[in-house]
């Protein structure tokens, strides 16, 4: 006898969470734009990229009885640790640093639905501590991307644990290659925005390249070489700032 799919699963909502201009804070974004492309779930499940919209979340966390977040959390670890955190513990993780003054921190989002009468059945965050997040433009570093593939085998074994039975899409394998519908807009998709995105040399990150120049008494102007030396030497003071 055919168990309906409504009483079978709870309603389940995946949420990669954080911002893709700034390298790791991308890192939720990125893996739950994976597990789109490789698995199907059950109807009551919702896979969603939740950027930087803050409270916008606000309807989609209250309506759903089972909550799993993927995001880049400062756990104080080495790099690319990943780390489970389950249910009232959860909030208390997600004061993560804010890229901007308008990203409102999903530690409110919580808080607001909770507020409002929220009491949902199981609340996990899977987090992997970042290793650069104040690179404007830049992408995941290495040992961060290298923990998707991680960080979907823990959400797929605790989403079928919560009944959301993950199906293997036929169109991740090899000789398939059938579209499949983005999370986001197409131009931040990660080969999208990879295979487009200047280099480092191209587009300086980390300020306006002729007032860089200015200041460290090199001439010349944005596309030209003292320019670009200087936006180098910049990158040298941050770090060491960011060091100390």
């Amino acid at each position: 006898m055919k168990t309906d799919d409504h009483e079978a699963t709870p309603s389940i909502l995946v949420l990669g969470i954080g911002n893709v201009l700034w390298a790791d804070e991308g890192f939720g974004v990125r893996a739950v734009e994976a597990l789109h492309q490789r698995y199907m779930f059950a109807e009551a499940v919702t896979v969603m990229d939740g950027g930087t919209q803050g409270l916008y979340l606000l309807p989609y966390v209250q309506s759903c009885e089972c909550l799993l977040v993927i995001d880049a959390i400062d756990y104080g670890l080495a790099p690319g640790s990943v780390h489970v955190v389950r249910d009232d513990a959860v909030p208390s993780f997600m004061g993560a640093k804010k890229m901007s003054l308008h990203q409102t921190g999903f530690q409110e989002v919580l808080a607001a639905a909770q507020l409002l009468g929220w009491q949902p059945q199981r609340v996990m965050l899977v987090g992997v501590q970042p290793s650069v997040l104040d690179d404007y433009g830049g992408s995941l570093r290495p040992e961060i991307a290298a923990r998707i593939d991680e960080v979907i085998r823990l959400v797929v074994d605790e989403l079928v644990s919560w009944g959301a039975r993950p199906e293997l899409r036929a169109e991740h394998s090899p000789d398939h290659q059938a579209p499949i519908a983005e999370l986001a807009p197409s131009a931040l998709a990660l080969h999208h925005y990879e295979n487009l995105r200047p280099s480092p040399l191209d587009a300086c990150r980390v300020g306006d390249p002729r007032f860089l120049a200015r200041d460290l008494g090199h001439s010349g102007g944005a596309h030209g070489d003292p320019s670009r030396e200087a936006g180098s030497e910049r990158d040298g003071v941050a770090d060491s700032v960011a060091k100390e």
